[in-house]
């Protein structure tokens, strides 16, 4: 059973930059195609940014040219950098699959808020 871990949340002002991290126990993750979702308060999970086995990367649009999503497969992390911060991407980030149909348990997330 594959477990997750997220990390590397907090809260920045408007602007500004955070971090996030994803190690998985159970699996190799960055063997499979690999997703960072995020759900704000109120609503659905939603798709952020992902990344194949073959590191073709896909966003969201809110995300295009703000955030990146990276792995490192010598630590079997995936990363997801946030840049230019805005209060509306205040949300849970979560880390995952990125085919929903073969979904692992869904990790505790990572809080990120983006507040002055």
């Amino acid at each position: 059973q594959v477990q997750l871990v997220e990390s590397g949340g907090g809260s920045v002002p408007p602007g500004g930059y955070l971090k996030l991290a994803c190690v998985g126990s159970g699996a190799t993750i960055t063997h499979y195609g690999l997703a960072w979702y995020r759900q704000a308060p109120g609503k659905q999970r939603e798709l952020v940014a992902s990344i194949s086995s073959f590191d073709i990367l896909e966003y969201a649009d809110f995300a295009k040219g703000r955030f990146i999503i990276s792995k490192d497969n010598s630590k079997d992390t995936v990363y997801l950098q946030l840049t230019h911060l805005k209060p509306e991407d205040t949300a849970v980030y979560y880390c995952n699959r990125a085919d929903p149909s073969r979904w692992w348990d869904w990790g505790q997330g990572t809080q990120v808020i983006v507040s002055s």
